[in-house]
């Protein structure tokens, strides 16, 4: 193929904004600010379960207190009725003792469940510790996010703003190339994941840093200047300079 020698060389202006854009998209994979967000995340989801269990146990201590407290109003109740027909006078000393009998059952009674409401009282004061503790924890995993994606959007932004202009400048070149060699620059490119062209220096391709012998060398120094070279061991296209050492 042949191409005029002025156009080759800007394929190496080409290739230069492709190296360019390639960096830039692998800092956009591989930012660590990525990596903050996702830990950040992770924090959030753990903090978030330890507040739901937290305050499930609590709701079922309070269902549970609340529960307690009705039986401990309700042994009061019949306390006070067995101890107004004492008081009455009406009861027969039979009736009497039994009154009595109960309400000494009463009384252990609703000490008994007296007891299981301060136990409650107590488990769910620590479970309100602990419930505050996992808020907390879960508020600062809110803040570390919220700062990490700002930290994130902000060289997103800056990564974005890179490609525009080497996008813009990539296609400002490639439209000074004659359309032949670029066609071949764009699927040698494609085929090799990277760049479509490199330099030839020092008689060594620059793209697979391979140097020139034997007969591809001789090939290329007695090539026309206008002929298309090619690397035979990365197929990019070889673009001559005054640094080529042909």
């Amino acid at each position: 193929m042949q191409a005029d020698h002025f156009d080759q060389q800007k394929l190496l202006a080409l290739a230069a904004e492709d190296v360019a854009l390639a960096q830039l998209a692998h800092r956009r994979r591989t930012l660590p600010e990525h990596a903050a967000v996702a830990e950040a995340e992770d924090a959030q989801r753990a903090f978030s379960a330890d507040v739901v269990r937290a305050q499930t146990e609590v709701r079922d201590l309070d269902r549970e207190q609340k529960r307690l407290e009705a039986d401990v109003d309700t042994v009061r109740a019949r306390s006070a009725r067995d101890q107004q027909k004492l008081d009455s006078g009406a009861a027969s000393p039979k009736e009497m003792t039994s009154l009595q009998q109960e309400m000494e059952s009463l009384a252990r009674r609703q000490g008994d469940l007296e007891d299981q409401v301060l136990e409650l009282m107590e488990r769910r004061e620590a479970f309100d510790a602990t419930l505050a503790t996992a808020q907390t924890g879960l508020d600062g995993a809110r803040a570390q996010q919220d700062e990490a994606e700002g930290r994130r959007d902000a060289v997103l932004a800056e990564i974005t703003e890179g490609e525009q202009e080497h996008g813009a400048k990539r296609e400002e070149i490639a439209g000074t190339v004659s359309a032949p060699l670029l066609a071949l620059y764009e699927r040698v490119r494609t085929q090799t994941g990277g760049t479509g062209a490199a330099a030839l220096h020092a008689r060594r391709c620059e793209g697979c840093r391979i140097e020139l012998y034997g007969t591809e060398l001789a090939a290329a120094r007695n090539a026309d200047p206008h002929t298309v070279l090619r690397c035979e061991n990365c197929n990019r296209i070889l673009v001559r300079t005054a640094e080529s050492g042909l």
